[in-house]
């Protein structure tokens, strides 16, 4: 499912054809059974994803690889962290991150990374429900929030 996700991601072909809600059920199934089947999915994951197009949810096939990855890494007692961060993350600041979340009793955390410039610095880290933000962006907007309060 994990080799889905990546692939989702990365063919944008694919991606556009799970998006688009102008094709054919028909059709749409047998154009990803030929991608999946090319990339050498098994027959579990083919009748899977057969099944998402059949029941018309291939625009939430992305979503619904996202939730089994969340479910099957709390199986396995790995907790996942969503980290937004301004710019791509090192192996070091990685490493450093994983530490500090060690620390802070998340024991076994697969981390999960995401940029997105208009945080400006700092690192957004969603963990379960919990949400740790350090960002600039949401400092500013808290700075700006209290400048509001004074005047």
């Amino acid at each position: 499912m994990d080799a889905l996700g990546r692939l989702i991601d990365g063919a944008r072909d694919l991606s556009a054809l799970l998006a688009s809600p102008l094709v054919d059920v028909v059709t749409a199934g047998r154009a990803v059974r030929a991608a999946l089947e090319e990339q050498g999915f098994d027959k579990l994951v083919l009748d899977f994803v057969g099944v998402v197009v059949a029941n018309r949810r291939m625009r939430a096939l992305r979503s619904i690889v996202a939730a089994f990855a969340v479910l099957a890494a709390d199986k396995r007692g790995v907790q996942v962290a969503h980290v937004s961060s301004a710019h791509p993350l090192s192996d070091v600041q990685e490493q450093q991150l994983r530490a500090r979340l060690i620390e802070a009793g998340y024991a076994r955390v697969e981390i999960v990374r995401d940029v997105d410039p208009s945080l400006l610095g700092g690192l957004v880290v969603r963990i379960g429900s919990r949400l740790y933000d350090t960002s600039l962006k949401a400092r500013l907007q808290r700075l700006q929030y209290a400048m509001k309060g004074a005047a």
